[in-house]
């Protein structure tokens, strides 16, 4: 009995693929978007267990970003990021998208919502005194 390699490969499951590709952290966070139809292929929903070939065109939505790339390679292994660069390519127009959504986050600032870091002691007791201005903080 042989075992089958990445070449040899016609189709593989939508899930295992997104993983390799890394497009998502785990398999089953890939499942989860294919269930919440965050995943069209070819313009329809896509659901995990269907085969993904070699041509196939995937719309991918995660959070706020849409990404639409064509299948290259098929792989069912994690590997190396400049390995899973290798199974698609991203569409200009989605790459156009893309940056004008990050030049646009950028100018309004919506990146600069968090703050540098988290409360020390003293603007912890700060934000307790800004909320309950009656509680005493003896410690």
């Amino acid at each position: 009995m042989s075992l089958r390699t990445d070449s040899d490969l016609h189709e593989i499951r939508a899930d295992v693929w997104l993983w390799a590709a890394r497009f998502f952290k785990t398999r089953a966070l890939a499942k989860q978007a294919l269930g919440g139809g965050r995943v069209e292929l070819d313009g329809a929903p896509c659901k995990a267990a269907r085969p993904l070939r070699v041509g196939d065109k995937l719309r991918i939505s995660r959070g706020e970003e849409r990404i639409e790339v064509a299948v290259l390679a098929l792989s069912g292994q994690r590997g190396p990021a400049p390995q899973a660069q290798a199974l698609y390519r991203e569409t200009e127009s989605s790459q156009r998208t893309r940056e004008a959504a990050r030049e646009q986050r950028r100018l309004t600032g919506a990146d600069l919502l968090r703050p540098p870091s988290r409360p020390g002691k003293h603007d912890r007791r700060a934000l307790r005194q800004l909320k309950d201005p009656f509680r005493s903080d003896a410690g």
